[in-house]
């Protein structure tokens, strides 16, 4: 007798206790092993295959998983004592509806033990996070949170906004909520300290001051406008600012200002007004600055309406760097501590935890909470619900944002969700759709040509699921719509395929109960008439999609009119919508989109084009022999018409190369 065939277990289960980017979890994988119980019968599904596994699970800490008839992930769990923990899956009493039928799904269990319960969270929360099993409790939002870089390989430090691993050496300084929060920063901390913000390479080419210096947002250290010991002060009094000594700086540049006028030096000490005005810029941005809090992070929870926020507050150097708003993916029979002790464990999968963590319930297992965070973290962290004082007044403002921002979403939800019915009905779809996707095109005379692709599911607009194609095609004649369409339907529907195969529509699915957007779209909406749509057609034909999504043409009326636009269906006849329909806006909003997307697109690639130096084409032209190159020619047209006996000249430029940049830009003679 053996268990029901789960797929490419053994190489699944490799793929994930490699922990990604957490140290703790990848020491852990080293030495675990999953038992997959292969003498169980295959005939045994629900409460009786559980009741099989338990005979011979051990009463120690762990991580079990819990697989549907097609090896889909359903749940993923961790328990002190895994026998007890699946005895009581066994029972099958007591349970919600929602473990019921996550009981009566499963057809095969794996298990893996650990040395400590603190050990078997953090897996879970790492595997929760690779698999995304339909009954935990999901994140939806997991992008990464940008810092602010102070750069330290270079003699004259350059502050830049960063995001990812921190592998360059220098000082991070964060999380801040958003890029536009770090924005806003970095600008502010330019005019208060002077400090550059130009790579390394346009630093080690300037001449002469670049604009920023003129308008006093730089000190100039690429021309030696300032020491590199004066700008070294700088640097030093901008990580005192950043590290929450921003008093003390304060202080002292009012009083070297209060000595410069002293001294009728009003020039030398208007500098200063004008610095210490930043930093008190960047201070009123940041709203509630606490006096008791230095480091810590803020969750507060809300619930209403069978949907759940989770506001995210960042104080570090007692400063309040930005919040956010999180919606996470959780069964409505699930309690708010539940719910925001699964979210926190999650949450710090790849993300510094602060010295502390206050939350506006007390967490499911806080004791272990705090435990986990503390040996991801190599130190203490406390969790902690606050009662009174500052951090209960810190509590009740996040939980004013939080409950803002769930009303926010559910009257978006609740009016978007409408009128996806209503695009079902006006545009005698088969079924009310979960993801609508839009396409368009954008060039100037065919250049610089960019397909763009916006998706809206039941929330609204997608925007991480936005893609662009630049046009690669060479055969197509510039400016030929058609032919660009063709090309991103090929591209895009190709690798979809590959990625997620052809999805049976004849019967609904478990994931439709699901409101995540799925990765089939059920509806295409196309810029353009009949004949974009035969286009888009012939490609999904051809890649056998066709039965598997709907697709409709909305072109722009006569005189380009909005309200007049016509819409095609392949198979049917052309149509107009009433001027008013509330569905027809919905339609009109979307293409908008999508339109908007497709010329952002378009011009970003046009401006990196305008900007782009002949000698990057070149292979073997690096930073060095570029500079020397533009040095000794003053400019890229000078180096396209110079002579090879002149570019042999150049310092770095050997005779072959020379020859090579010389046919570069004469391959046509």
């Amino acid at each position: 007798m053996t268990a029901k065939p789960i797929p490419d277990a053994d190489k699944i289960a490799e793929a994930e206790l490699d922990g990604g980017d957490d140290p703790v979890v990848a020491a852990l994988g080293k030495d675990l092993v999953w038992d997959t119980a292969d003498n169980l019968a295959e005939d045994l599904s629900g409460a009786e295959l559980i009741k099989a596994y338990v005979k011979r699970l051990p009463n120690a800490p762990g991580v079990y998983r819990m697989f549907n008839a097609e090896g889909d992930v359903l749940y993923v769990g961790k328990a002190s004592s895994l026998k007890k923990r699946v005895t009581n899956y066994a029972q099958g009493r007591g349970h919600s509806n929602r473990i019921t039928r996550m009981i009566g799904l499963t057809a095969a269990m794996e298990f893996v033990t650990t040395r400590t319960e603190t050990e078997a969270l953090l897996l879970e929360a790492n595997l929760i996070k690779r698999l995304r099993p339909r009954f935990n409790v999901l994140m939806r939002d997991d992008k990464s949170f940008p810092y602010i870089l102070l750069t330290g390989d270079h003699e004259a430090p350059g502050i830049f906004k960063h995001r990812g691993a921190q592998s360059k050496k220098g000082d991070y300084f964060g999380p801040f909520a958003s890029a536009g929060a770090v924005g806003r920063t970095i600008n502010a901390l330019q005019r208060a300290f002077l400090l550059r913000t130009c790579t390394d390479s346009v630093y080690e080419s300037r001449t002469r001051p670049c604009l920023l210096y003129q308008i006093k947002r730089c000190s100039g250290p690429c021309t030696g406008e300032i020491s590199t010991a004066d700008y070294a002060e700088l640097v030093d009094e901008a990580k005192a600012f950043l590290s929450g000594r921003s008093q003390a700086i304060q202080a002292a540049m009012s009083k070297t200002m209060q000595q410069a006028a002293e001294n009728l030096d009003f020039e030398r000490a208007a500098v200063y007004r004008d610095r210490i005005a930043a930093l008190t810029a960047i201070q009123s941005h940041q709203g509630i600055n606490p006096q008791t809090v230095d480091e810590a992070d803020i969750f507060a929870i809300q619930q209403q309406g069978g949907m759940t926020c989770i506001q995210v507050f960042f104080f570090r150097t007692g400063q309040n760097w930005g919040n956010r708003a999180y919606f996470p993916k959780a069964d409505t029979a699930l309690e708010a501590d539940e719910v925001l002790g699964a979210f926190i464990s999650q949450f710090y999968d790849n993300k510094p935890v602060p010295k502390l963590v206050l939350t506006s319930e007390t967490v499911a297992e806080a004791d272990l909470l705090a435990a986990a965070l503390s040996l991801k973290a190599g130190r203490k962290v406390a969790v902690a619900k606050p009662q009174r004082g500052e951090r209960r007044d810190l509590m009740d403002h996040a939980l004013t944002n939080a409950k803002e921002a769930l009303g926010r979403r559910l009257a978006e939800t609740s009016s978007h969700a409408k009128l996806m019915a209503g695009a079902a009905e006006a545009l005698q779809l088969t079924r009310v759709p979960r993801r609508i996707e839009v396409y368009d095109n954008s060039h100037i005379m065919g250049t610089n040509a960019v397909g763009a692709m916006i998706v809206a599911g039941p929330e609204g607009f997608a925007k991480n699921q936005y893609r662009k194609f630049n046009i690669k095609s060479e055969s197509a004649t510039p400016g030929d719509d058609f032919a660009m369409m063709r090309e991103v339907m090929e591209r895009r529907f190709s690798r979809l395929v590959k990625e997620e195969g052809i999805p049976d529509r004849s019967a609904e699915t478990e994931a439709e109960e699901s409101d995540a957007i799925p990765a089939w779209p059920d509806l295409l909406l196309i810029d353009g008439g009949l004949g974009q749509i035969n286009a888009v057609m012939k490609i999904l034909r051809e890649l056998g999609v066709d039965k598997s999504v709907d697709v409709v043409g909305v072109a722009k009326g006569v005189d380009r009119d909005a309200g007049r636009e016509r819409f095609f269906i392949p198979g049917k006849a052309d149509f107009t919508l009433p001027p008013r329909d509330p569905v027809l806006y919905f339609i009109q909003r979307l293409r908008d989109e999508a339109h908007r997307f497709a010329i952002g697109s378009h011009r970003a690639r046009r401006k990196k084009e305008m900007v782009k130096n002949p000698l990057d084409e070149i292979g073997g032209i690096g930073p060095a022999r570029k500079r020397a190159l533009l040095h000794h020619f003053g400019t890229a047209k000078g180096v396209a018409r110079a002579a090879l006996d002149d570019l042999e000249k150049v310092e770095g430029i050997s005779e072959a190369m020379a020859r090579q940049i010389y046919d570069h830009f004469h391959q046509s003679g």
